[in-house]
């Protein structure tokens, strides 16, 4: 996993989680507490509310991404981006300023005026932007989307949300999100909720991950709350998003879930990285086989690269002794306790192996038939 730079703030593996707070100067944002159109008022809310609460990064919106909004042009937002420029021009505190917007006219122009990195949600479906960031060396993030300007994030199936991220290619300096949020009319909570279960997946392409949960609708309909009473669930699950490999969590309650990462980090699992080495965040044969393919290796070994354990009760001894003498032709470990119960060891390849090689009796088969139910859910 490599790191990146952003105007001197650290972000990735080596560093703490980022905060990225936000800022509208666009009237028609759904989230009233974050909205200004005066510079001033805005850059007051910035050091007091963002900067003052622990963000690192400051991302200012020039338009609402609510679908039911119209999107604006390149020209548009140019038109709104003197507010942007006098609002951090106005900031006393210090943090890296990002701009975001999907029209490379636009990124250039807030970069040449003082910003310092790029958010874009529609994924370099505009294929001039990445070439800008490049060329100013700057961190761009860039949302999972097709490949059009007018449908940031409109992606359902979890497999396509990873492989849009390749559109045009990144930067040395990309930061990925997989694009959490009703983007569409047919992006259901579902679909969210299984985008977030999979993150681990969207570190398969080597870059630092960002995600945008702040009391989005997937996880509000879990606990039945409304958008203001949402605020828990956000934090359990930005805590949950740190564990699981998120660098930057964007959100408009910068201090609870400033918070909320800490604690995600502090009880992340610790893995070997030297220069030499690393221990890849692999849970599942499904993240495994993200790793292999960006290595080119066979992705057929990802079902060796996760160790899972059964434990296996009711069984009478013939057939214990059985799975205990079978197990191990496969490459399982089995080991009896003193109630009966077998433990069996393996990986997803060898497990399913003992269970396509081993039949009889009909309770090993029943009981095989249980832990192959289990490896399908991975």
């Amino acid at each position: 996993m490599r790191n990146v730079d952003a105007a001197g703030l650290g972000i990735g593996d080596d560093y703490p989680p980022r905060i990225m707070g936000v800022l509208n100067v666009s009237s028609e944002s759904p989230y009233d507490p974050s909205v200004y159109d005066d510079p001033g008022d805005a850059a007051e809310y910035v050091d007091e509310e963002l900067i003052g609460e622990g963000a690192d990064i400051v991302d200012v919106g020039l338009e609402s991404a609510n679908k039911k909004f119209g999107v604006l042009s390149a020209e548009q937002e140019l038109d709104r981006l003197d507010t942007a420029v006098e609002t951090i021009e106005s900031v006393s505190g210090d943090a890296v300023f990002s701009i975001e917007t999907r029209y490379h006219e636009v990124a250039e122009a807030a970069l040449d005026r003082g910003f310092d990195m790029v958010n874009d949600i529609c994924g370099f479906a505009d294929p001039e932007l990445p070439e800008v960031c490049a060329d100013y060396d700057v961190a761009v993030a860039k949302m999972a989307s097709p490949p059009d300007l007018e449908r940031p994030g409109a992606i359902e199936e979890v497999d396509d949300i990873y492989d849009a991220l390749e559109l045009n290619g990144f930067t040395d300096k990309t930061i990925l999100d997989p694009a959490f949020g009703g983007w569409s009319e047919d992006k259901t909570t579902d679909d969210d909720r299984e985008t977030f279960r999979r993150l681990r997946e969207f570190r398969g392409y080597g870059y630092p991950l960002l995600v945008s949960i702040n009391r989005k609708n997937f996880l509000r309909e879990i606990a039945g709350r409304s958008t203001e009473e949402a605020l828990p669930v956000s934090l359990a699950a930005t805590s949950m998003a740190v564990e699981r490999g998120a660098h930057v969590i964007r959100t408009h309650d910068v201090k609870e879930t400033r918070d909320a990462a800490l604690v995600g980090e502090a009880f992340a699992r610790d893995r070997v990285r030297t220069p030499t080495v690393e221990e890849l965040d692999v849970t599942t044969a499904g993240e495994a086989r993200r790793h292999l393919d960006r290595l080119g290796i066979d992705t057929a070994y990802a079902e060796d690269a996760v160790v899972r354990t059964f434990e296996v009760s009711g069984l009478d001894t013939p057939a214990r002794d059985r799975l205990l003498n079978e197990s191990g032709k496969y490459g399982v470990t089995a080991a009896e306790g003193a109630d009966g119960a077998l433990l069996l060891v393996g990986t997803d390849g060898a497990l399913r192996r003992l269970a396509r090689g081993v039949d009889e009796p009909e309770a090993v088969s029943t009981a095989l038939s249980g832990v192959m139910d289990g490896l399908s859910e991975q």
